[in-house]
């Protein structure tokens, strides 16, 4: 039996599956004797603790410096171009200064050039964490858009949303001692605890996606299961099922999945299928580190789009794997 829970309410709703058929409600004790845990969240209320941001890049108006909020941020030169070219060397002594004095432990970094070239991001975050030890730190390019303000504000929220993430994934771990945790995603799929505390932000609205995804799979039980809809006697449709019920039961049928975007510099066909299987490779490491059974990941979904308006031989790659879920 596998579970599915949608935070927000008290008590929280919760849904067992077993064998494809959704039952509700669920007894607590027989919630804790789950084979795994899937869990619906959504974040958008959620407290968010103060940033220290570190662009890494060239001087800009005011208008368009970090927005950190009630964190703090600064610029600092290096970066590299679109096509990885260096602009300026990485100032070190500007990062560890900031780390040192602006006495915050959640840190987003943004460099230009990042999702082409992580050198200068990977060096901002070894320095910070040894200034700064036992410091959270997201990195702009795992999300892997190449507008630099869109990375940078992705990557703030997502240290923002840090430590609420991990003060709910340790009530859900206190609620149910020993059984396997994963949380619905903003797109579609699921991640594990671990994944969740890192990349909070790829389950922004986890509650809302699983809502809309549990709907449509009620939808096809009631169509093969007649009275019902196949959900422990009640009926499916009509509004009958609340919708925090819908939303775990939409949690409980995700697959740990995970994503990755680059921009790639190809010379040729074979230089793009190599870019092409490092991206794969990396995809598939993350989806095993979202909760997916080891060996059991694979690729769901390639994309390779030429950017325009830029140099020959510059691509935006996408790449999703997902995988069944390891239960241990």
């Amino acid at each position: 039996m596998i579970l599915g829970v949608a935070l927000g309410e008290s008590p929280p709703p919760m849904v067992a599956v077993s064998d494809g058929t959704p039952t509700w409600p669920v007894p607590r004790t027989a919630a804790r004797t789950a084979e795994r845990a899937f869990v619906a969240v959504d974040l958008s209320g959620a407290p968010l603790a103060a940033v220290a941001a570190v662009r890494v890049g060239g001087p800009c108006p005011e208008v368009l410096r970090p927005a950190a909020g009630p964190g703090v941020a600064t610029i600092v030169r290096g970066g590299h171009s679109v096509t990885g070219r260096p602009l300026a060397p990485l100032d070190t002594e500007a990062v560890r200064r900031f780390a040192g004095t602006c006495g915050l432990m959640d840190f987003a970094v943004t460099a230009t050039g990042s999702p082409m070239l992580t050198d200068h991001e990977l060096a901002v975050a070894a320095i910070i964490a040894a200034e700064v030890p036992g410091a959270r730190i997201t990195l702009s390019y795992e999300f892997g858009h190449p507008g630099l303000r869109e990375r940078e504000t992705e990557a703030i929220r997502n240290a923002a949303l840090g430590p609420a993430a991990g003060r709910i994934a340790d009530e859900v771990a206190g609620e149910l001692p020993g059984v396997p945790v994963y949380f619905a995603r903003s797109d579609s799929g699921v991640v594990s605890a671990h994944y969740f505390r890192r990349y909070p932000l790829a389950c922004d609205l986890g509650a809302t996606a699983s809502l809309a995804h549990g709907r449509a799979a009620l939808e096809r039980l009631r169509s093969c299961g007649g009275p019902g809809g196949g959900f422990g006697g009640v009926e499916s449709g009509g509004g009958e099922v609340p919708d925090g019920v819908v939303a775990a039961y939409g949690a409980a049928l995700g697959r740990p999945r995970a994503q990755v975007e680059r921009i790639v510099q190809a010379r040729g066909r074979a230089e793009l299928d190599r870019a092409l299987q490092d991206a794969r490779d990396e995809a598939l490491t993350r989806a095993v580190s979202a909760g997916a059974a080891p060996g059991a990941a694979t690729i769901t979904e390639t994309t390779v789009n030429p950017l325009s308006y830029l140099p020959d031989g510059l691509y935006r790659v996408r790449v999703t794997a997902d995988g069944r879920p390891w239960a241990g």
